[in-house]
């Protein structure tokens, strides 16, 4: 059922300062862009990663929820947990959870971001096997 990772949703109330500080951590420009209705910036969207796994940053408004945290963690494989943790607090993120040795080689760590998104980092193993290297 489940084929891949399609698209990762994060939510923010600036919007532009948002799409900043994303270009900032991954390196890269977003490649997409759309407006809301009010011709403000509405959605933007960044590929990244070993297959190009979709970051889509959301103004807040168009939330269906309220405005408290996601409890889903995604996590993001790294080759190096402490370095990418560290800089993801020296952008101005916060500690949710400090990094943790799962055992066999599996270590995570997650921050919140400066607009209220969880995001995890993580170095699997078995991430490594398939894209084999």
């Amino acid at each position: 059922m489940l084929r891949g990772l399609a698209n990762i949703s994060y939510w923010a109330d600036d919007l532009e300062a948002a799409k900043r500080w994303y270009t900032e951590l991954l390196g890269v420009e977003p490649y997409f862009h759309r407006n809301g209705p009010d011709g403000r910036l509405g959605y933007t969207e960044f590929r990244v990663g070993d297959h190009q796994d979709e970051i889509g940053l959301i103004d807040a408004a168009w939330r269906p929820h309220g405005p408290e945290r996601g409890g889903v963690v995604a996590y993001w494989h790294v080759d190096d947990v402490r370095a990418a943790y560290e800089r993801l607090l020296a952008l101005g993120a916060e500690k949710h959870q400090g990094i943790v040795e799962r055992g066999e080689g599996f270590v995570t760590a997650s921050v919140v971001d400066p607009f209220g998104n969880i995001i995890g980092v993580m170095y699997n193993p078995h991430y490594v096997e398939v894209v084999g290297y």
